[in-house]
């Protein structure tokens, strides 16, 4: 990663972290990701005018595709030939992911994401929330398209579960005392949650034994919070233009992340004020978020953050050690890799 000087990259393995790396991922169910995109521009089509424009202005901008990409890898790696109830799901699980941004953006009144303005600057909250309330929705047609109880029922309970989420982000928000522990339930409530359905569903899809979708469940909860611990460091580490955020969300926003938490509890007396009174100010002054990053690099903020993401990508490979050789298995390694190691 290209880090400031006092704050250092999280531990990475010898795996590429630009796109490069990513792309040699999805080079195993490329055809399947393009029928994705395909679909995702069907079910998109709309008689109103401004659904089609918000709607594709988040999704049309970019975005790792990291949650369709564990399905249709989890499918492939479990036996499925792909195509077909894979390609849906996964589009159905982005638009989910989309109407969560959309949401978010307008709790957290951001104006950047993928280095785009966002829908709420662009259109306002009203229609962010409803465009988001319209992804979802859709999601479910597209979900109940494939009459399986099981997806719907997995599907409904990961919804409710990132909603949930929210709410405990809210609740965090501004609070410098927020334990670790609070922290990582909220995690995995919020992000986490879709990674270990995405992985789920691939093997339900499958027809995999009840061990090997607890096993793909493993592997992509685990993905979910390495995903989002290193996000928690390049929001103080790296700058817009890599990470296509505004710098200093975290802090301007309230949220209390893991290398704060940390640093509040490691830290000296005065280190610690000068971290609450950062958090209660939500403020995102150049100056103030150098002195923050510097707090959190003495007091060993990035460096434990770094280690548990690492761990928990670790964890994520051992999950899939029951499954049989393929290139699928080997590309969701490869994304464990790519998830502690990526630059953006």
């Amino acid at each position: 990663m290209n880090q400031t000087a006092t704050t250092p990259a999280p531990a990475t393995t010898a795996a590429a972290s630009g796109p490069a790396a990513l792309a040699a991922i999805t080079t195993v169910v490329a055809a399947e990701l393009a029928a994705v995109d395909l679909s995702i521009s069907e079910q998109l089509r709309c008689d109103i005018a401004l659904i089609n424009d918000v709607s594709a202005h988040l999704i049309g901008s970019g975005g790792k595709r990291l949650r369709p990409l564990t399905l249709l890898l989890s499918a492939r790696a479990c036996g499925a030939a792909g195509g077909g109830d894979s390609v849906t799901l996964a589009a159905a699980i982005e638009f989910i992911h989309s109407a969560t941004l959309l949401h978010d953006d307008v709790v957290d009144t951001s104006d950047l994401r993928r280095g785009n303005p966002t829908a709420n600057r662009v259109w306002g909250n009203p229609a962010s929330v409803l465009i988001g309330d319209f992804l979802y929705s859709r999601a479910v047609e597209m979900m109940a398209s494939l009459g399986r109880m099981r997806v719907i029922s997995v599907m409904a309970g990961t919804t409710n579960t990132i909603a949930v989420g929210e709410v405990l982000q809210l609740q965090n928000s501004g609070r410098a005392a927020v334990s670790e522990a609070r922290y990582f339930q909220t995690i995995h409530h919020k992000t986490a949650k879709l990674f270990e359905s995405a992985a789920l569903l691939g093997a339900v899809l499958a027809g995999a034994s009840a061990a090997t979708e607890h096993a793909l469940a493993s592997y992509g909860r685990r993905l979910g919070v390495a995903f989002q611990l290193v996000d928690d460091v390049l929001d103080y580490a790296a700058p817009s233009a890599q990470t296509g955020k505004n710098h200093g969300n975290d802090l301007a926003e309230g949220k209390p992340t893991l290398p704060l938490i940390h640093a509040l509890a490691h830290g000296g007396r005065r280190q610690r004020k000068l971290l609450t009174e950062a958090m209660a100010g939500h403020q995102r002054t150049p100056q103030l978020l150098s002195e923050v990053a510097r707090v959190i690099e003495s007091a060993g903020g990035f460096a434990y953050t770094a280690g548990r993401a690492a761990e928990q990508a670790q964890q994520a490979k051992d999950a899939l050690a029951g499954l049989p050789p393929s290139a699928a298995k080997d590309a969701l390694l490869a994304l464990a890799d790519f998830a502690v190691a990526r630059e953006y």
